[in-house]
């Protein structure tokens, strides 16, 4: 189990067709307007991938099977330095992606994750998410 608690959160890598999903909050806040990955802090006691898995269906409704780890990232939030770990995920057949706390979806290529609005800790996984290789194009 990977390390748990304040200090860390997660975010979910989906793929489909060579394009990875992000959302874009809602206005308002700090985060406003931006674009991320899915994902969320992980509570006291609870697992990485069961967070990934927790969020996904928090913030979307859906349901959703955590995987490998992509890659980890640190970043600073309100002055203390927290860990982003980034999993790849894959949504269980016929769940669908219904945004709660989210204004606009995208299923983007890396090029087009690369020119969005995104979150500054998202921002630092494009390059473990561009060594995965469904990124790059899978075949369904």
């Amino acid at each position: 189990m990977s390390q748990q608690g304040q200090g860390r959160s997660v975010a979910a890598i989906l793929t489909r067709r060579g394009r990875v999903f992000a959302a874009r909050r809602g206005p308002g806040g700090a985060m406003g307007g931006k674009w991320e990955f899915p994902g969320g802090k992980v509570e006291p006691g609870e697992g990485d991938r069961a967070a990934v898995e927790r969020e996904l269906l928090e913030e979307f409704g859906a349901r959703a099977k955590a995987g490998a780890l992509v890659g980890e990232v640190d970043f600073l939030h309100r002055g203390r330095t927290r860990i982003l770990a980034a999993y790849a995920a894959e949504l269980e057949e016929g769940s669908p992606l219904v945004p709660t706390e989210h204004v606009e979806l995208r299923w983007a290529s890396l090029e087009e994750l690369a020119k969005l609005d995104l979150a500054d800790s998202d921002r630092r996984l494009l390059p473990h998410i561009a060594r995965l290789a469904p990124a790059r194009g899978d075949p369904d």
